[in-house]
């Protein structure tokens, strides 16, 4: 009798399933976690660069998060980016720098990084990076005066660039620059017929008058004294010759280093004409056997770089939404691609 009371009793007691814990929402473009990332990634990117110029971010196209595990989610974004005015070698933050603007013939920069959030603090794993100038259609259809982007090895840009430099050389006795790449160049026809060009340059251990007696023996700053610098110029060469030369040199800057290698960077010498192109590529891709490959690697990994960031919460449930959902039900992803920040190529 007292075993069938107990199991009565057991019967009738109120039955509570386990509530599974709210999952946190899915990651937006443009939700603060995903800015952080691309912000760490951005960074990342442009400190792995050596040559070229400094890219900014211009839209978050898409984002994907595989947990891992109690406070562990691996991100893997998808970034627009946009060449900005300020030279990679260049001591300019980032948030100082321009955006290069459409009419100037813009670079875009497509980026896939991976990054890992552990704790809040969010790493770099891996990097794969390349870019483009846009169509030359799009350029000259909003502005069909604008000059395009010139091929590097072009030999009026070579000409310019060896102009430009010999003369800084001559008015600039201290340091005789080297030049280290050409940057960026264009030909205009109308009203004049102009070449522009951008270049990164080095001090020597040379003065104008040492180069003079022996250029050979001109070699660049050892790594703990470097002094790398930027030059534009605008050579006219019809209906009357003109040139304009603004050289700076950014002083020494520990740890930073050039390299750049495929081209004759000979005191004073442009590279010698080879293949054709027309911007520096962003062709980046970095990784390291130091870095963790457990969870669902799309990319080789690569050299940390942490930053704090705020972990979304999982959405509370208001009183009013406990409509019963179908199973399998989920919310559908915010929107991707995220907003455009400066314009669409």
């Amino acid at each position: 009798m007292k075993a069938l009371l107990a199991l009565i009793l057991l019967v009738q007691l109120p039955t509570h399933r386990a509530v599974p814990a709210a999952s946190p929402p899915p990651l937006g473009c443009d939700d603060p976690e995903s800015e952080a990332a691309a912000e760490v990634a951005v960074n990342y990117i442009n400190a792995q660069s050596h040559h070229g110029y400094k890219f900014a971010l211009n839209r978050i196209e898409k984002v994907r998060v595989l947990p891992q595990g109690p406070n562990n989610e691996i991100l893997f974004l998808e970034l627009d980016l946009l060449e900005t005015t300020c030279p990679i070698l260049s001591p300019t933050p980032l948030a100082n720098c321009t955006v290069r603007s459409f009419t100037e013939h813009a670079v875009e920069g497509d980026c896939d990084v991976k990054l890992q959030n552990l704790n809040g603090k969010l790493s770099v794993l891996a990097s794969k990076c390349h870019s483009h100038a846009d169509s030359g259609e799009d350029v000259l259809q909003l502005c069909p005066d604008c000059p395009l982007l010139a091929s590097l090895n072009n030999t009026e840009v070579l000409a310019a660039v060896t102009a430009a430099l010999n003369d800084h050389n001559s008015k600039t006795p201290d340091a005789y620059l080297r030049l280290l790449e050409i940057g960026r160049a264009r030909i205009q026809d109308q009203p004049v017929h102009m070449v522009s060009v951008e270049f990164a340059v080095a001090a020597t251990n040379c003065t104008a008058e040492e180069a003079k007696a022996n250029l050979e023996a001109c070699q660049l700053l050892p790594e703990d004294q470097s002094n790398f610098g930027f030059c534009r110029a605008a050579m006219v060469t019809r209906p009357k010759e003109d040139l304009r030369v603004d050289c700076e040199l950014y002083g020494h800057q520990p740890g930073v280093t050039f390299s750049h290698p495929g081209q004759d960077t000979s005191a004073g010498l442009v590279p010698s004409p080879g293949q054709g192109f027309t911007n520096h590529n962003l062709r980046v891709s970095h990784h390291s056997p130091v870095a963790s490959e457990s969870s669902s690697s799309e990319f080789p990994s690569s050299v940390l770089s942490a930053k704090s960031v705020a972990k979304r919460a999982a959405p509370e449930v208001a009183q009013h939404d406990k409509v019963p959902r179908p199973v399998g039900f989920a919310l559908p992803p915010p929107p991707c691609p995220g907003k455009v920040r400066y314009f669409k190529i």
